[in-house]
């Protein structure tokens, strides 16, 4: 059985990481995924991941991908993707707004006075501003069906510092534009959260942990998760009945999987960090 058969998804930043496994796991429970990311051809970037990749490996799991390139700092292509959606699907029924910058200096251990202001910037540019305008677009699609889900990728940097000044300030931000969004959906059935994601072994992730001072030091393989995690339990949100129960909410996925029944594709149960590295702030509206 396929819970989201008949749905259909888009999902940024898809060519690797959290996205390309959340589209995988979408499109494996029978939704039609829209890939999308900027990564089309191998070595323009230097982390591994394509677009074709990302599809290739949907195909072989029996789902469905469309592959869309984007640059989500070009306001007009995010605009013609979901005109794309709704002219080939008539529906739009989930977005996770994945997608975020993180340059190296994202990483460094100095001072937000020292890094490039470009690279600062364009971290908020990817992870809060584009992020509202491709919900903006979603939800012209998901109100008039008076149905849909728009997830934004958050974390417990929302409430601890993590690396990077500008990385925290657009984690809160993101929170605050779920809930908000969620005040002004809700009473169209179309829910938004912000789901918080712990350590997760992305090619980025197990790069900074060879590179990164301190970073092995700090995890474990008990307390990582896939890149597939987050996906498996959009899935269980998407279909879930108490799901405009937890629209505007910031929510810790490791607590949704437990709530749903969801464990990693290892069979592993992932615990939350909540009493380790604090609580949401948003709860539900």
């Amino acid at each position: 059985m396929q819970p989201l058969a008949g749905k259909v998804a888009v999902v940024t930043g898809a060519s690797r990481g959290i996205g390309k496994g959340t589209a995988c796991v979408l499109a494996e429970a029978g939704a039609t995924v829209y890939v999308t990311a900027r990564t089309v051809e191998a070595g323009n970037n230097p982390l591994p991941g394509t677009i074709g990749e990302t599809l290739a490996e949907i195909e072989a799991r029996g789902g469905k991908g469309v592959g869309a390139a984007l640059d989500l700092h070009d306001d007009a292509a995010i605009e013609a993707l979901f005109a794309r959606v709704k002219d080939e699907q008539g529906r739009l029924d989930i977005l996770v707004n994945n997608a975020m910058s993180i340059p190296p200096s994202m990483t460094e251990r100095t001072g937000f006075w020292e890094k490039p202001l470009a690279d600062e910037w364009d971290i908020w540019e990817v992870g809060v501003r584009a992020a509202f305008i491709a919900s903006h677009h979603a939800a012209k699609i998901m109100v008039p069906q008076k149905s849909g889900l728009i997830a934004f990728m958050s974390g417990y940097v929302g409430r601890t510092y993590t690396y990077d000044v500008m990385f925290g300030a657009a984690k809160s931000a993101t929170d605050r534009m779920a809930r908000d969004m969620g005040v002004e959906l809700k009473p169209h059935g179309v829910a938004s959260v912000s789901l918080w994601q712990g350590f997760t072994y992305t090619e980025r992730a197990v790069e900074n942990l060879k590179t990164v001072p301190g970073m092995a030091s700090q995890l474990n393989s008990a307390v990582g998760s896939s890149p597939e995690f987050v996906g498996r339990v959009v899935t269980a949100l998407a279909g879930a009945p108490d799901l405009m129960e937890r629209t505007g909410g910031s929510w810790i996925v490791a607590e949704l999987a437990e709530a749903y029944g969801v464990t990693d594709k290892d069979g592993r149960t992932i615990p939350s960090l909540r009493e380790e590295r604090g609580a949401p702030i948003f709860g539900p509206v």
